[in-house]
C-alpha cells in the first residue's frame, strides 16, 4: 500500500497502539508512537502526531499527557476498567456452565478491552470448591438460540444427551425429541434453566439447558 493511502489510517493506528500499549503506569512517548507508525510504513511527524491525539480527544479518547520522568501519553479511562474486566474474568472462570474452552475464549476477548499489561492481571486462576467445567461446547450457543426463540416467540425441539465415561455422547430417553415453547430463560445456582410450554407433558415445564 502507498505511503499516502496509509496516511488515511494514521489516526486509526494511533489509536490501536494507544488502546494496546498504554495505560496510567505505561505510558507512551512521541518517538514511540513515530516508531509503531514505521513499522506499518506510515511516516509521521512529532507536530502531526499532537493533532492526531487531539483528534482522538475529540472523538472521545481519554488520551492524558505525564509530565514527570518516564512519562508521556496513555488512555487514562476505558469503557471498562481493570478492577470490572477482573470481576468479569473471575464469573467466567468459575461458572461451571462454561466449558473450560469457551472460558478461555471469553477471557482472551476481554484481555483485548485493556492494555497489553492490565491484561496480564487478567490472566488468574479462581479456584471454586466443587466445580467441575461443562464439557457440552454447544451449550453455549444453545442458550442465544432459546433466547433468540424467546423473543420471536418461535417452537424449539431437542434432545437430551449424556457423556459416557469415555467422554462419547449417547442420547437418552430412546433419543426421544422433545417439542418446547420456551418463554423465558432462568440463571439460578450456577446453572440455566429454560421455562416454557413442554407439549409432553402438557403444562408448563422447565427443562435444564446444561
Amino acid at each position: 500500500m502507498a505511503r499516502a493511502a496509509n496516511q488515511k489510517l494514521k489516526c486509526l493506528y494511533l489509536w490501536q497502539f494507544l488502546l494496546q500499549n498504554t495505560d496510567e503506569e505505561h505510558p507512551a512517548t512521541i518517538p514511540q508512537m513515530i516508531e509503531y507508525l514505521a513499522r506499518h510504513d506510515i511516516p509521521a511527524e512529532r507536530k502531526s502526531l499532537y493533532d492526531d491525539i487531539e483528534a482522538l480527544r475529540q472523538c472521545g479518547l481519554d488520551v492524558e499527557y505525564r509530565k514527570a520522568q518516564g512519562g508521556g501519553y496513555y488512555v487514562a479511562s476505558r469503557e471498562f476498567q481493570l478492577p470490572e474486566l477482573k470481576l468479569l474474568v473471575d464469573a467466567v472462570q468459575s461458572s461451571k456452565f462454561l466449558s473450560l474452552r469457551k472460558s478461555n475464549a471469553l477471557i482472551t476477548k476481554l484481555e483485548k478491552l485493556s492494555s497489553r499489561y492490565e491484561a496480564q492481571a487478567l490472566r488468574r486462576q479462581v479456584y471454586v470448591t466443587h466445580r467441575v467445567k461443562n464439557m457440552n461446547e454447544s451449550i453455549y450457543y444453545n442458550v442465544d438460540t432459546i433466547h433468540n426463540a424467546v423473543q420471536k416467540k418461535q417452537q424449539i425441539t431437542f434432545q437430551y444427551f449424556e457423556y459416557t465415561p469415555k467422554k462419547e455422547k449417547i442420547l437418552k430417553h430412546d433419543g426421544y425429541k422433545y417439542r418446547f415453547s420456551p418463554y423465558a430463560m432462568i440463571w439460578n445456582r450456577d446453572c440455566y434453566y429454560a421455562v416454557g410450554w413442554s407439549e409432553k407433558h402438557g403444562k408448563i415445564a422447565q427443562f435444564r439447558v446444561d
